[in-house]
């Protein structure tokens, strides 16, 4: 069934409970590669840099007990953060349930509340609908995390040769777009017109769903200033004019805050206005008009009083309000998002350069985003801790193209997840520059996948920022 929607890679440790899925990994005909990881954690963040960078499913597997445990963290961060991975555990065998059989655990009970989509199969006759059903799950609306459990004497069963068949559209996402309603799209519009300065604020709803050229063509033709959260990089590049770059309390500066302030209008974009983004919903100000376009109804007016909501996928929402605009023959406007956006990159730039010439020891974590800067070709992919390194490169590095060339699991925040999901990109995207960069701390997490990196030959490269500390948490209690 995975052969049969183009999988590719599977990331995962092998366990007492996954002998049998094993022996058919290894014995079967497939064109699969699995990547055996030194943690479950680390094959669930692999799966999730995966699929952020390929624009499929990433899939990844653990064992029984402890291994699903392990497993969840992975889940959690790609699920919260619409991207979708298929997580397999497999399971001690139906009949020793309730008997204290070693490693018995609810493993549907345990995944059922953090993910999209949750099985565990019964009988081997089942599980060809449900993985269909799983990547329907995955892949539309609001792409997310799927769970399916294997019991060990399941995994044993045949499985009827007819129901092995794929809906292969829906091996990639977003499948199944919604498109806007052409009366709310019209009232959006309106309203974007009516305001005096207006900007957008894109979350990672755009780069998902490939609305890179969309937005721009939205932004040039009514001049509009284009913000960004951490998840929303690339959603322009951040050399476009019109790009103010990240805002929020995690690779915002007070330029950039700036540009959100002073608009009495902003357009959230495939993007949740949550705490990070708003600054504990500070920026935009109580008071300001809001618009808000996602794929997910439940996000719309979640934080804000919403003037006018919008249900739909990013790329296809801007693509009606591109067409609406031809059609009423709107051009430029007085927004003046080109100047507003120039404006806060100077400050930013007068701000970054004394500090990023610095020849101080320890390093300024400016100097190395700047020398960054000068040696990473267009095409490379960053994969940032959430941690120390995040805000700076968020802050600082300018993403020279559209798309996705930034990572960082800002769902969750959890450490560990850097190193991982750097050989996740790597096999996603063999031909680009990965870089991982992380803290001492969160290197210490999952060192272990090294020895995976050597064994796999996998080229990365990899930067470890020491601090000597937890820096983020005593920064924290610094800051009272």
């Amino acid at each position: 069934m995975l052969q049969a929607y183009s999988v590719k890679h599977i990331f995962g440790l092998c366990g007492d409970t996954s002998l049998p899925f094993y022996d058919a990994l290894h014995g079967l005909d497939h064109g699969m590669e699995h990547i055996l990881t030194r943690d479950e954690r680390s094959a669930g963040y692999m799966a999730d840099a995966y699929a952020r960078v390929t624009g499929k499913v990433g899939v990844c597997e653990g064992p029984s007990g402890g291994g699903a445990t392990h497993i969840l963290p992975g889940l959690v961060e790609a699920s919260e953060s619409s991207i979708p991975i298929l997580g397999i555990t497999t399971d001690i065998s139906t009949a020793g349930r309730g008997h204290y059989t070693l490693t018995e655990l609810d493993q549907q009970g345990l995944f059922r509340p953090l993910t999209k989509w949750n099985a565990v199969i019964e009988r081997a006759a089942y599980l060809p609908a449900q993985v269909r059903a799983a990547f329907r799950a995955m892949t539309t609306g609001r792409p997310g995390a799927a769970h399916l459990g294997l019991p060990f004497d399941v995994q044993k069963e045949a499985v009827p040769e007819t129901e092995i068949w794929a809906q292969p559209e829906f091996g990639s996402y977003p499948a199944l777009p919604t498109a806007p309603d052409p009366v709310a799209a019209d009232a959006l519009l309106d309203a974007l017109l009516s305001a005096r300065s207006s900007v957008i604020v894109c979350g990672g709803g755009v780069v998902i769903a490939g609305g890179e050229a969309a937005l721009a063509e939205f932004a040039e033709t009514l001049n509009l200033p284009v913000a960004t959260t951490i998840s929303g990089q690339g959603s322009l590049p951040e050399t476009h004019p019109h790009c103010v770059g990240v805002v929020g309390s995690n690779g915002g500066i007070p330029a950039t805050r700036a540009v959100i302030d002073e608009a009495d209008l902003v357009l959230f974009l495939g993007c949740r206005a949550g705490s990070v983004t708003t600054e504990r919903w500070r920026s935009p100000k109580a008071g300001t008009r809001i618009l808000h376009m996602d794929s997910d109804p439940m996000v719309i007016s979640a934080n804000y009083p919403t003037e006018v909501g919008l249900v739909c996928d990013a790329r296809l929402g801007l693509d009606a309000l591109n067409a609406a605009l031809r059609k009423r023959g709107v051009a430029d406007t007085n927004f003046q998002g080109k100047q507003r956006a120039q404006a806060a990159k100077c400050e930013k730039a007068k701000f970054f350069a004394e500090l990023s010439n610095s020849s101080e020891t320890p390093i300024r974590p400016e100097r190395l985003v700047a020398d960054l800067q000068k040696v990473l070709p267009e095409e490379a992919v960053i994969v940032a801790d959430p941690g120390t390194p995040c805000p700076y490169v968020s802050a600082y590095y300018e993403l020279p193209k559209a798309g996705r060339h930034f990572i960082s699991n800002r769902a969750h925040g959890a450490l560990g997840y850097s190193l991982s999901a750097t050989v996740g990109a790597a096999y996603g995207r063999p031909n680009s520059k990965i870089v991982g960069i992380m803290g001492d701390g969160s290197f210490g997490f999952t060192a272990g996948e090294l020895e995976t990196i050597v064994r796999c030959n996998v080229p990365v490269t990899l930067i470890v920022c020491s601090n000597s500390t937890f820096g983020w948490i005593k920064a924290g209690q610094k800051a009272g």
